[in-house]
């Protein structure tokens, strides 16, 4: 039950980054609806086809639908008070993101996939649903920016395979992990945290 509450919980603020900012870009209520559901579960679909885990859990149970459905309700009727929040777009993100790394990494070793496969596949959880979310909005993937966006993906899920490998208590090393991703995100988006990129590029015919 706590992985499907923590599961649900990342689908639904990744779907209120979506809905978020497909009003942002002026879609109408339908349109709304769309990109919502494509944030929220675009992750998990791509983790559990590639696991083997069919028809994948965003599919099979309503649940999902549903829940996607009412964030992108509550983005599109809410956006002036989500407006009020500093970056509301990438604030839901980095709550996805920390809850999916947890998840998206729990459910392939369950599947009984190796710590450094799972961790790859919780990060992609992570992922999925912005750079959904971002095509589907013309909008650069994140994942594409000089921000730690994948890496605290990656960080919060290796650690939680790490925890798995080394037979730590589960409850404190979920939390250790959700933690670890959600500090390094919000240090990218508060304190300027960056990867290393190429500030010269000489171009030639």
């Amino acid at each position: 039950m706590l992985f499907d509450a923590l599961d649900l919980g990342a689908t639904f603020v990744f779907a209120i980054s979506g809905a978020t900012q497909g009003v942002r870009k002026r879609l109408d209520l339908f349109g709304v609806l769309v990109v919502a559901w494509a944030a929220g579960v675009a992750g998990g679909i791509a983790r559990d086809l590639l696991i083997g885990a069919v028809p994948p859990a965003a599919i099979a149970h309503w649940r999902y639908f549903a829940i996607t459905i009412a964030a992108g309700l509550v983005g599109f009727f809410a956006s002036a008070q989500i407006a009020r929040l500093k970056t509301p777009v990438q604030l839901f993100d980095a709550a996805g993101l920390c809850l999916f790394a947890v998840t998206g990494t729990e459910k392939a070793l369950a599947y009984g996939l190796n710590p450094f496969v799972a961790a790859v596949l919780g990060m992609m959880t992570c992922i999925g649903g912005g750079v959904a979310r971002d095509l589907l909005t013309l909008e650069i993937p994140t994942v594409l920016r000089a921000e730690l966006y994948a890496v605290a993906a990656l960080a919060g899920a290796g650690s939680m395979a790490l925890g798995f490998t080394l037979g730590l208590p589960h409850i404190p090393v979920m939390v250790f992990g959700a933690g670890l991703c959600l500090f390094l995100r919000l240090m990218s988006l508060y304190r300027g945290w960056r990867l290393p990129s190429s500030k010269y590029f000489k171009e030639t015919d």
